[in-house]
């Protein structure tokens, strides 16, 4: 498999604390790989990283075959990167369609002028773009919600809504941050079995930061465990689950 992602040596101090350090992953493309450490771990401050939110103290961050160090978010996200947040961010006073056409239009090639008059590729583009917001909308069981305001939506449909719309940028690689945060068992098997169909369906690699741990050994082909930063283990789910490190500090066990 071909290498997406490489960070090396990769550390973030925000005045005299570390908030990251030494952050060496990879990632393989068509890979779902799970992120996992306690809470002050440093996992969110890591993604925050990836898609430029953050630029590193030290460290290099390779995508693709190309540096991420010094590009803004938008041009991260432009380049294939797209993320899901750990508090859920859609613009909420906008219809669920209209959530999902803004991330379409990072792709969009009418310049400013033609959409200001309306003429040239405007229209055409426009219908595009809405006819695969809609198409995603209804994978997503919510093209029955499409016109409706995005802070109505239950909270499980909002979390889907989140997740479509980072699909809708056509990322290479995908960070979910705690998508199954506040969502009921029946939810979280669901939507298990949807980041399982949509890495097959649209060819994607994920990267994915999870407190539940049944969901993280369930999906996931190998996981990272950070702990004050670092990264204190490596490997397949089952050596994860027994190794001592991560039981004493991610489960809170005896090593």
């Amino acid at each position: 498999m071909a290498e997406l992602l490489k960070t090396n040596h990769v550390s973030k101090m925000f005045g005299g604390l570390k908030a990251v350090s030494d952050f060496d992953v990879y990632i393989n493309q068509g890979e779902l790989i799970g992120l996992i450490g306690p809470n002050g771990a440093g996992k969110t401050t890591a993604f925050n990283l990836l898609t430029g939110v953050y630029q590193p103290t030290s460290g290099t961050i390779t995508f693709d075959g190309k540096s991420l160090l010094g590009m803004k978010p938008y041009q991260i996200t432009q380049h294939g990167i797209a993320r899901t947040f750990q508090n859920i961010r859609l613009f909420s006073e906008l219809s669920v369609l209209d959530n999902v056409k803004i991330a379409y239009h990072s792709h969009v090639k009418y310049g400013l002028l033609e959409a200001v008059f309306r003429m040239g590729r405007y229209f055409q583009e426009e219908q595009e773009v809405t006819e695969k917001s809609l198409e995603l909308l209804k994978i997503f069981k919510l093209a029955d919600k499409a016109y409706e305001t995005a802070k109505n939506l239950p909270y499980g449909a909002q979390r889907r809504l989140e997740i479509a719309r980072a699909l809708a940028a056509q990322p290479k690689l995908l960070l979910l941050d705690e998508p199954a945060a506040g969502m009921n068992p029946q939810e979280t098997q669901e939507l298990m079995e949807m980041i399982r169909w949509i890495r097959s369906q649209f060819g994607l690699t994920i990267l994915l930061i999870e407190h539940d741990m049944s969901l993280v050994m369930g999906i996931c082909e190998r996981i990272y465990v950070l702990e004050y930063g670092q990264i204190i283990a490596h490997g397949v789910p089952e050596e994860i689950k027994h190794n001592p490190d991560v039981i004493r500090a991610y489960l809170g066990g005896e090593a």
